[in-house]
């Protein structure tokens, strides 16, 4: 019987990111993911194995998600990689006069009247969610993300990582976040599709708690406080056994100890996979940094209560990288001795400290993001006072030729 392989923390790594199918002039939203794995595989497929890339469906038919085809040593490389199969994904769907769309979410899809459950394989899980939750909404029909996964060998391993992810989550989206808009309005939100996504099961609180993960850094805490009250909460809704425990577990970051992994999952999709993989460098390094104890010792990280960091994360998701870090205490994690300090400053004091662990490639755009701002800085910005239907349009469009080109949208 074969086992998965065990790997030590940062010996290797798995990335996704998910891109949402729209109509090439008119950017309606269009449910061709399956069409599109047909003509590429002859079937209706859940995977395409496409190389060192993989192709995947997911919960709706206008969205397709993009993977590393198994762990990779290394994500040097990797924004080249993704960027040849967004061209030709874009190449197949151009028959279909349809593109991929990158960031974290449509700014004008109706979730109401454009959502398309995936059909075919798996069928049965997405229709309970969707008799569950009712999966027309934007936290569940219109969300683009990258996921991160990070292994860890043992115990330790996890303890290790999950208090260093844990403290660091409130600030990622400082410079991920790229949803200023739904419904064609500014929500008010530089990232929207946290803040749905956070309420997307508030039925069954348990599911998704407060995001960020609860201290527990071992597997039998983690499956007595995190796992069994989801399987309680939704065995009377499950008779038949379909949802797993894994994949129903909604906080920003899950632990896969079916292949030793932690899943970091609040990062919002960019406009290109250059600024994809850039923002996951910095986030591994900081991780590194953190694990090894560079600012301070373990215990000074896994004693902070899930409330306390979320309610610096929840400012976060609101002003990105304006938001106003005012604990001191949160700010010494990271070796940053002030009163108080932007998301924006301690992501520059962060990406001074490790320049050295960056390539060229992603220090530069990181440059790019804290000079410019996060994209959804970037995007409402380049929209001024003109928050209307046709100009969102010319903005998303360039945000298509960017991802089409792999390069950076400018403000």
């Amino acid at each position: 019987m074969s086992t998965r392989p065990r790997y030590d923390l940062f010996e290797v790594f798995g990335v996704e990111l998910e891109y949402m199918i729209v109509d090439r002039a008119t950017l309606a939203v269009r449910p061709l993911a399956d069409v599109l794995i047909h003509e590429k595989t002859g079937q209706y497929v859940s995977d395409v194995d496409n190389g060192s890339v993989a192709w995947s469906n997911e919960l709706v038919n206008h969205v397709l998600e993009l993977k590393t085809n198994g762990p990779v040593p290394s994500l040097d490389g990797l924004a080249t990689l993704f960027h040849a199969n967004v061209v030709e994904i874009n190449d197949r769907l151009r028959r279909h006069e349809a593109m991929l769309l990158p960031s974290g979410a449509h700014p004008l899809m109706d979730p109401r009247t454009e959502t398309h459950l995936w059909p075919h394989e798996y069928n049965e899980v997405y229709s309970l969610y969707n008799r569950l939750f009712d999966c027309r909404g934007h936290g569940w029909a219109n969300l683009q993300s990258t996921h991160l996964n990070l292994p860890f060998r043992d115990e330790d391993g996890f303890g290790r990582l999950h208090a260093a992810i844990r403290v660091l989550l409130p600030v990622i989206p400082a410079l991920s976040a790229s949803t200023p808009l739904l419904d064609g309005a500014l929500t008010g939100f530089a990232d929207s599709r946290l803040e749905t996504y956070r309420h997307n099961q508030d039925r069954f609180p348990v599911i998704t708690g407060r995001v960020i993960p609860e201290a527990v850094f071992t597997k039998a805490d983690y499956h007595r406080r995190i796992y069994r009250p989801i399987n309680e909460a939704l065995r009377p809704f499950d008779t038949d056994g379909v949802l797993d425990h894994t994949f129903v577990n909604s906080r920003g970051a899950i632990a896969r100890f079916d292949r030793n992994a932690i899943e970091i999952r609040i990062i919002d999709l960019q406009e290109c996979p250059a600024a994809d993989l850039a923002i996951l460098a910095g986030v591994v390094a900081v991780l590194r940094a953190l694990v090894a104890e560079r600012w301070v010792p373990l215990a000074a990280l896994k004693a902070w209560h899930e409330d306390a960091l979320a309610a610096i994360f929840l400012d976060v998701v609101r002003h990105a990288e304006r938001a106003v870090i005012t604990d001191q205490a949160y700010l010494r994690l990271f070796g940053l001795e002030a009163s108080e300090a932007t998301a924006g400053a301690l992501w520059q004091h962060l990406v001074a400290a490790i320049q050295d662990d960056l390539s060229g490639d992603a220090a530069g755009v990181l440059e790019h993001l804290l000079t410019q701002g996060s994209l959804a800085t970037r995007i409402t910005r380049r929209l001024g006072d003109d928050i209307t239907p046709g100009r969102i349009r010319e903005v998303y469009h360039e945000l298509a030729v960017c991802l089409a080109e792999n390069r950076l949208f400018e403000a």
